[in-house]
């Protein structure tokens, strides 16, 4: 019977480790998902390809064969402010200088956000304003 004390006591030591992260280093807890506009800057990439090669690579990474009929769907759609733009080549032609976010979709929140035919997902390029 004691033992049911200590199932609320671990819940408390675990929420109490995760709730202050602020002496982590920021690359530690940086979304994997995300390139933030202070990492696209770091980077010194010239173009969105290069920044993503620099930070994540893995955004860029082969899906693998996802379809029978379109042999082209194994790599992610390139999304700029929520509107096609056209496949991964078309990163070598975005100014990193003009891109405030990158962000990766994978293919189940792509189709949530995008809608069906993005069976390698999205990268999803959101630009500056103050351009």
């Amino acid at each position: 019977m004691s033992h049911t004390y200590f199932a609320p006591l671990g819940f408390a030591v675990a929420l109490s480790a995760c709730a202050s992260t602020s002496h982590l280093d920021p690359a530690l807890t940086a979304t994997p998902e995300l390139i933030s506009q202070q990492e696209i800057v770091a980077s010194r990439g010239n173009s969105v390809y290069d920044v993503i090669q620099r930070v994540h690579a893995n955004f860029l990474s082969y899906r693998g064969e996802t379809s029978f009929i379109d042999k082209g769907a194994s790599m992610p759609i390139v999304f700029m402010d929520d509107q096609v733009y056209g496949p991964i080549s078309v990163l070598r032609n975005i100014p990193a200088s003009q891109v405030s976010e990158i962000r990766l979709y994978r293919a189940w929140e792509a189709v949530l956000k995008y809608g069906s035919g993005l069976p390698a997902g999205a990268i999803s390029i959101k630009t500056r304003l103050d351009n």
